[in-house]
């Protein structure tokens, strides 16, 4: 396979300059771009600071193939000017007014956009989430197959559909016809109680592909069966051991290192390339400012 390689730089606040070298240094092509509040790129300097930092990357060889940002037209004009095809975002349920009600209150707000994302050629890209949020691939398709996938397509996460009980083959079977970019991280329940409890306890532990609750390699031959060429993002979300909350920093490094390794291990077997020369589809995904996106 032909893929690119991107890794979302959440664990990394640094300046665009030093975060582009690290990157650099992981070998792969580029980045998911968190634009948000406290980040050198976020809201309120996206329309300078985005352009710039597309092409500093590309000064050095990288993309910037999504970001995770609001879905606003300045986000989205930002992103346009900047060449960045994809705000990638995750649909938080209100349980409030419902499953139902929450998704069409959603699709308003992207029929809203539609005009901006035709225009500036963006898409938004909604990845499945675990908890009260749209958290499995049928629920992707259910929020936005009447869309076309050019303007609203879907970022498949299979770490959140392996918490959710989703087989590989059949959630990319799924999502297939909108999908827009692959995720690939790793989750795996774990008890937290004992076992004489009346009842189990769990919480969700974000890990390596050595100790996901899916098998990479299954889902890599099932992108493999169906040609698929567009980007392959790691989240680089990792469970620290010893406190609420995700690896950040230099702590994240090794993890995501021990990642990129065996992504382009699963890759290259049957002599194809793992990262640097590949097409995107050309399509897109997106971070949703209301919806709890990680």
């Amino acid at each position: 396979m032909n893929n690119k390689i991107t890794v979302f730089t959440k664990p990394w606040d640094m300046a665009i300059e030093k975060l582009a070298d690290l990157v650099k240094e992981f070998g792969v092509d580029g980045v998911e771009l968190p634009v948000r509040k406290g980040y050198p790129v976020n809201p309120d300097n996206i329309a300078s600071e985005l352009p710039k930092a597309a092409k500093l990357f590309r000064d050095r060889g990288l993309i910037i193939g999504s970001v995770a940002g609001d879905t606003d037209e300045k986000t989205v004009a930002a992103c346009g000017d900047a060449g960045i095809p994809m705000i990638r975002i995750c649909v938080g349920i209100d349980m409030k007014i419902g499953y139902l009600a929450a998704e069409k209150k959603v699709r308003a707000l992207f029929d809203a956009l539609l005009p901006a994302l035709r225009k500036h050629h963006v898409a938004i890209g909604v990845q499945n989430h675990c908890d009260f949020m749209i958290g499995s691939a049928i629920g992707l398709m259910h929020l936005i197959e009447e869309y076309d996938p050019k303007e609203v397509c879907a970022v498949l996460d299979p770490a959140h559909c392996a918490v959710d009980g989703e087989p590989e083959a059949m959630a990319l079977d799924i999502v297939w016809s909108h999908l827009g970019m692959m995720n690939f991280k790793s989750a795996s329940h774990w008890r937290v109680n004992g076992p004489d409890e009346e009842e189990a306890k769990w919480k969700i532990l974000w890990t390596t592909a050595q100790h996901s609750g899916y098998s990479w390699r299954t889902m890599v031959q099932a992108l493999r069966a169906r040609d698929y060429k567009g980007t392959i993002c790691l989240p680089a979300e990792y469970s620290h051991p010893s406190q609420p909350g995700q690896l950040m920093g230099d702590d994240a490094i090794a993890p995501i290192k021990k990642d990129i390794a065996y992504m382009k291990k699963l890759l290259a077997e049957d002599g194809g390339a793992s990262t640097g020369s590949a097409n995107s589809t050309g399509k897109t995904s997106t971070n949703w400012k209301s919806s709890g996106a990680k």
